[in-house]
């Protein structure tokens, strides 16, 4: 394996601004928190008691009204019709987790409001390509649509929507992503993107997008909120697959939807959670996110996502487990793929001369369109540059690509789209469809304006210290104050903190592939600490010597443990005991 996979850029520690202290102290006051929570949340933005006590106790009342959404009350209108008359509605979703989960969730609720015709469509990635395309036109036709609604997709789908528009189709579209040209002629277009649209929150994935209407319609048709609500489960699931910022009206969401999956009824998402061996563990965003995401998004990487959404819309837990077993087997070769292409794509990079190259371009026959963004996340963790990544079948190329924080990727495709039949996406993750013949000329262009746009600063990953604390402080309390900042992920990151001039007790001692255990000594006891993939010179340190150690606080529990530990991020040696 080449070697700038075995290691990555040492980060930059960048200490966080110190907090006004009349602030801290008048929060402490008013909340009746310690000193040391208070700070984080000044540092937060939450320096007012009432929007620090919303931060801390997010509740579903605090989400804006679903008619701030543009179109939304002629969709709800449209769609009580449709109910009403047992029209045939056709919900075309995406083949992620967002528009799966999106789907299934709009159909669940249709279903529960009387609607006996109600048509769950997802396409498959490899045959179908992405959006509203011609397969989808032609499922909704072939199943007599009167009303097509897309989740997760649709506000590029010009073409698509005026054929089923022809054809007497009302086609209504529920998406999230920035519009990259005028909007379709459909019925109505709800995106809190678009630039009309009145909503306060921009951020919410298409399945939060999808959950408001269903509030709307539950109220139209004069229904109990909860069935909407029963389906936050879902919500909690996509939005963090999306990664979705966890700020605003999705931290609401998330918060809800994950005690909700804790105790699921859903079968398949029951049979998800056993599948993955996560019966009986706390069921943390990061754990949504990395254990069970993915093998919900193996279906539609490499398979079929329609496997997928029949998961989410199972009624028996006998059907559920059997599908959750062959995403298990399907997830494990999905891993497979992606060690190859990364491997092949680091092969790649590594003919580069990175203190020149700021955006990275790689491609190649054979790779599978279904993995790329996931190897192109594995790129940029790698070298700190966006990255994007096209597998080439055909003459066509198919691209998915991530990028940094300081560059945005939507609008760098922006100004290369005239290398591509068709692009869409946000500012951190895009993709593209483009004549492979055109590759060469898109790789130059975006290089240029990567390097346009990037300082050499911009490359080199920041490791932003929340808050440096004293080793008095680091216990059990914290820990548990700490989880009402929770769920923790993009847009909220769990707290980073630093410890200076502390002691190494022992040698690290390795675990796993790429994991460290180690020991620290402080003032009257010993804390373990826990460290992956962190780069070998992080621990090559005069033990003799004081570490500077960063990290966040968590639980162990591990073959049932349940203990305190630190989730080390960084180390080094410490110079000044006085400085961050």
């Amino acid at each position: 394996m080449p070697a700038a996979v075995r290691s990555r850029p040492t980060p930059r520690w960048v200490p966080g601004a110190v907090p006004c202290p009349e602030q801290v102290a008048k929060l402490h006051a008013e909340l009746h928190l310690p000193s040391v929570v208070c700070e984080l949340l000044v540092r937060r933005g939450y320096a007012e008691a009432e929007a620090a006590r919303r931060y801390l106790r997010p509740r579903l009342e605090h989400l804006s009204s679903p008619s701030t959404l543009k179109d939304c009350d002629r969709v709800v209108d449209r769609l009580v019709s449709a109910i009403q008359r047992q029209e045939v509605i056709f919900v075309h979703g995406d083949y992620d987790v967002d528009g799966m989960s999106s789907t299934a969730l709009l159909t669940r609720v249709l279903r529960g409001l009387g609607a006996q015709r109600v048509v769950p469509w997802v396409p498959n990635r490899l045959t179908d390509g992405y959006d509203l395309g011609p397969a989808g036109v032609a499922a909704a036709r072939a199943a007599g649509a009167t009303v097509v609604v897309t989740c997760d997709c649709g506000t590029s789908a010009v073409e698509a929507v005026e054929e089923l528009s022809r054809a007497g189709v009302d086609v209504i579209i529920t998406d999230h992503h920035l519009p990259s040209q005028a909007l379709p002629p459909a019925y109505a277009v709800v995106n809190p993107r678009r630039p009309d649209c009145e909503s306060s929150d921009k951020d919410l994935a298409a399945v939060g997008v999808v959950y408001k209407i269903a509030l709307a319609l539950c109220d139209a048709m004069g229904v109990s909120q909860g069935l909407a609500h029963q389906q936050l489960d879902l919500v909690a699931l996509a939005t963090i697959a999306d990664v979705a910022p966890l700020r605003g009206e999705n931290r609401v969401l998330v918060r809800y939807g994950l005690k909700l999956l804790a105790e699921t009824t859903h079968p398949g998402l029951r049979a998800l959670i056993r599948a993955a061996a996560m019966e009986g563990k706390a069921l943390t965003a990061g754990r949504v996110g990395f254990v069970l995401a993915p093998r919900l998004n193996a279906a539609g990487r490499i398979g079929d996502a329609k496997l997928g959404l029949s998961l989410l819309l199972a009624e028996h837990d006998a059907d559920a487990n059997v599908i959750a077993r062959q995403l298990e087997e399907m997830n494990r070769d999905r891993q497979t793929l992606d060690q190859a292409v990364l491997s092949d794509a680091m092969r790649q990079v590594d003919a580069y001369d990175l203190d020149t190259t700021f955006g990275l371009v790689l491609a190649n026959k054979g790779w599978h369109a279904g993995v790329i963004g996931i190897v192109a996340s594995r790129i940029v963790e790698q070298t700190c540059r966006p990255a994007v990544l096209i597998a080439i079948d055909d003459g066509i190329g198919k691209g998915s690509g991530r990028s940094i924080p300081a560059f945005d990727l939507h609008a760098a495709l922006g100004a290369c789209s005239a290398h591509f039949s068709r692009y869409g996406g946000h500012r951190a993750a895009a993709g593209l469809t483009m004549p492979a013949d055109r590759i060469d000329a898109f790789r130059e262009h975006f290089a240029w304006h990567a390097r346009t746009v990037l300082q050499a600063e911009d490359l080199v990953p920041e490791l932003r210290i929340d808050l440096r604390v004293a080793a008095d402080h680091v216990g059990d309390e914290l820990e548990k104050l700490l989880r009402h900042f929770e769920p923790f992920g993009v847009g909220n990151a769990a707290p980073t903190f630093a410890l200076n001039a502390v002691r190494l007790s022992g040698a690290p001692r390795k675990i796993g592939k790429d994991g460290l255990r180690l020991s620290f000594s402080l003032p009257q006891r010993t804390l373990d600490g826990i460290a992956w993939g962190m780069p070998v010179d992080h621990v090559r340190m005069d033990a003799s010597l004081p570490v500077d150690v960063a990290f966040r606080l968590e639980r162990d529990d591990y073959r049932g443990a349940n203990t305190l530990q630190l989730r080390v991020h960084a180390l080094r040696q410490t110079v000044d005991p006085h400085t961050d």
